[in-house]
């Protein structure tokens, strides 16, 4: 900067504008038409603005040390819509400092190289499974999210399918389904949708950016035969909270058209406790009901394992700062759990929490090992949870930091574990992120063998976004990662 003018500067940064523009149509071939998801060090590339694919590009820098620019990646880009791809994720960023480093000057030679198992093999299905219909049964906060997850993972429309939401109805059922329309449309905490909803009534459906969702009214599961709206071997997300074991939650098997089930909430007795990322792989093809935890447990078990698998953990004390939620009263009322009751939004209610218990459901080595307890705070999203542990061999902060940083950038769980080094972050600065957690490295303090790491987390968003990938793994969804 110091050596450029004014205007030059200016001038660069319409030259990267006009560049991210000649981008967004060749990543939108990409992924709509060869199933190719594309991201900049793990920040999501698809249906990106100018200036998301910009702020992306700044990134890289912040978190590798490496300038990235648009001019870098854009003949990437382009050489790979030409390249035939079968479906993938491939991660720009990473390909593109790889490419700056290997000096070779020839993008399309490179990407042959690094791309080798899936130039040229152009299939819809390949490697992906049967296109899977899913039923979103409560349409509350993870629902509704998870619905926006889905329309916008739509893509060639060969992937998960958003066929239908079961809801209780309310009255004037076609006055319910504009309502349902608003509430997905427009939110307090996330903003408006990204697209267009229309709300159906003579058909009872929501068409959201062209995916057709059936609307079904039921006061139970046993009143729904999915077969009769041409849904067929679904995957129900019960978003209800209702049941938690498998005899409730079997209710969903009894009915025509479902295959399996995940809860969007921990499950009791035998049922699986899946955290995307450490145990997803204990999902055997025959279970047929599995919980996708809690949004505490999916935010922490990964950090617990990074740790555990590099430190080794001696024992800890996991406390909640947790985001109010709508199971506790805007005002004081009855409430037949201690203390939330009382207002959410004027006061920090202490509770309970199972989520360090849970850990050792997807962790079963820090069995006995956690305790933990939660204060609700009066703010409608983002939470974070405080890791004060004991090691089996000292670290300082810096070097915990460091190791942090790269599981977050270069590890298998590289969308569970999110990093961020700024002492300016608030919890509203989250709201939206896709991991299950984020380390705030400004906040960590290391004395030896005790540490205390501060872990953020959209306990509405990343949660969902993990429900998502479970939903992925259960229907075949497999896709190449590169590099």
């Amino acid at each position: 900067m110091s050596q450029q003018t004014p205007d030059t500067v200016f001038e660069d940064w319409q030259g990267n504008e006009a560049l991210a523009e000649e981008m967004i149509p060749l990543l939108g071939k990409l992924y709509r038409q060869y199933n190719v998801v594309t991201s900049m060090f793990g920040r999501s590339l698809i249906n990106q603005s100018v200036i998301g694919i910009l702020k992306h590009h700044r990134f890289v820098k912040k978190v590798e040390g490496t300038e990235l620019s648009v001019r870098d990646t854009f003949p990437l880009i382009k050489a790979m819509s030409e390249l035939g791809l079968g479906p993938a994720h491939v991660d720009i960023g990473k390909l593109a400092v790889a490419f700056k480093n290997d000096g070779n000057g020839d993008p399309k030679a490179f990407l042959e190289k690094e791309l080798s198992d899936i130039v040229g093999r152009h299939d819809a299905t390949a490697g992906n499974g049967e296109p899977k219909d899913v039923v979103l049964y409560g349409f509350g906060r993870i629902g509704r999210l998870l619905a926006r997850i889905l329309i916008e993972k739509a893509g060639g429309g060969n992937l998960l399918r958003l066929r239908a939401i079961v809801v209780r109805g309310r009255g004037d059922l076609a006055k319910d389904l504009e309502k349902r329309a608003s509430l997905l449309r427009r939110d307090s905490v996330h903003g408006p949708f990204a697209g267009s909803i229309a709300a159906d009534t003579e058909n009872s459906t929501l068409i959201a950016n062209g995916n057709v969702i059936k609307v079904i009214y039921a006061n139970s599961p046993s009143e729904i035969d999915y077969t009769d709206y041409g849904i067929d071997n679904a995957l129900v997300v019960d978003n209800t909270g209702v049941w938690r074991d498998e005899d409730g939650l079997s209710q969903h098997l009894n009915c025509n058209g479902v295959a399996k089930v995940l809860l969007t909430a921990p499950g009791k007795g035998n049922v699986k406790n899946i955290v995307f990322g450490i145990n997803h792989g204990d999902i055997a093809d025959d279970d047929r009901i599995v919980s996708a935890a809690s949004c505490t447990t999916n935010a922490i078990v990964p950090v617990l394992k990074a740790l555990n698998d590099q430190y080794g953990i001696e024992h800890g004390h996991v406390e909640t700062v947790h985001a109010y939620t709508n199971d506790q009263n805007l005002i004081d009322n009855y409430h037949k759990g201690d203390r939330r009751g009382r207002s959410a939004p004027l006061n920090m209610v202490l509770t309970e929490t199972g989520a360090a218990k849970a850990v050792a459901k997807a962790l079963p080595e820090l069995s006995g090992k956690l305790t933990g307890n939660a204060i609700r705070v009066p703010t409608p999203n983002v939470s974070m949870a405080i890791l004060n542990l004991n090691l089996h061999r000292e670290c300082n902060a810096e070097e915990l930091n460091d190791y942090l940083r790269r599981m977050a950038l270069h590890s298998l769980m590289q969308k569970q574990i999110d990093y961020v080094d700024s002492a300016e972050v608030v919890s509203s600065d989250f709201v939206g992120n896709r991991h299950a957690g984020i380390v705030d490295a400004k906040a960590t303090i290391a004395d030896g063998k005790n540490v205390v790491l501060y872990v953020w987390y959209d306990n509405e968003f990343g949660y969902s976004c993990q429900v998502v990938r479970i939903l992925q793994h259960m229907s075949n969804v497999r896709f190449l990662s590169f590099p």
